[in-house]
Formats: C-alpha cells, structure tokens, sequence
C-alpha cells in the first residue's frame, strides 16, 4: 500500500459539477492498494500517516506537529495509478489490485483512519469515479509513504517496496565477530 501525503491550505474533489468533499488547512492522501496489501498494510499506513510531523508548532519550529495534534482534516482519494509499470510508454496497472476487494481496503483504511483520529474530519472523494483533485499544496510538501517491506520467515526471502522477491545475501550471521 502506498500513499501521497500533501500538506495542503485546502482541497477538494468534484465529478463532473459536483463537489464530493472539501477539506481546509490538512493532508490530501492520494491512496494506491496492490493486490498483495492486507489490514497490516491499512493498520501501518494509518498509523504512519496520522504521525507524521509535516506542520510547524505554535514558536514557528518545522516538522514538529501531526496532522492528528493540529486536530486537521485529511482528505482521501483512492488511486490506482499509484501502482503503475511502464511498458514502452504505456503504464501498465497489472499490480493494483482490483475491483471490490481493493474498494474494502479502501474503506477499511478510512474506517480505520477515523477510528483512530476523529470520523468527522476524515473526507473522501468517490472510489472508481472519473475525478477531479483540487490541491492548494502548502510548502510544497509532499511525501510518499508505503507499508513496509515483508520478509517471509520460511523461505527467509525479502520482498522489495515493489512486492519482487530478492534472495538474500547470507542465510546465518555470526555474532561473535
């Protein structure tokens, strides 16, 4: 799972000439879901997401406040594009995952969100939708987060930020050394 996070003065998501949500000063969080992310991945994110110190404090100082000690509003919008293969010049989407299934995760990621902060200051825009994001990007600031790498404890095999496996380098480490 992967998220861009804007601190934004303000945003808004219309399809067509309707306004579907509208924040003031917060985060607009684009989301991307593959097919491989679970609620670990949606517990992570949420977590990171309502941590990370991207506001000033009250004497000025930068990066010392989170968007959940400023009390702000958090608008997401779902984005598949976010998991995206060039093929030539053509993306390729094969890697987001699909349909409902990535529509739950979604929800349960705002659920989540909202559960942990405050429901009423989480807003969305329209899943599946043709839409239309409007950020008024503050700073600018913006940052990529993604849910953390995996390591299979079987196989002892890492798996990359890109879900691809890597073999590891070494199987034992010797400590006395």
């Amino acid at each position: 799972m992967k998220v861009i996070v804007q601190r934004v003065s303000a945003a808004k998501v219309t399809v067509g000439d309707e306004l579907i949500s509208s924040i003031g000063r917060g985060l607009c969080v684009l989301v991307g879901i593959t097919h491989t992310d679970t609620e670990k991945d949606v517990e992570y994110l949420s977590r990171k997401l309502l941590a990370i110190r991207l506001f000033e404090d009250t004497a000025g100082k930068r990066w010392q406040k989170s968007v959940k000690d400023e009390q702000l509003e958090i608008l997401c919008v779902s984005q598949f594009t976010l998991y995206h293969r060039l093929k030539g010049n053509k993306p390729d989407f094969h890697l987001a995952m699909q349909g409902d299934a990535a529509q739950n995760l979604y929800n349960s990621f705002l659920k989540r969100l909202g559960r942990d902060y405050d429901e009423s200051k989480i807003k969305d825009g329209k899943f599946g939708a043709y839409m239309q994001v409007h950020i008024q990007n503050d700073g600018p600031v913006t940052v990529e987060l993604e849910s953390p790498v995996e390591v299979s404890k079987h196989s002892q095999t890492k798996v990359n930020n890109s879900k691809e496996i890597i073999q590891p380098e070494c199987t034992s480490i010797d400590i006395d050394k």
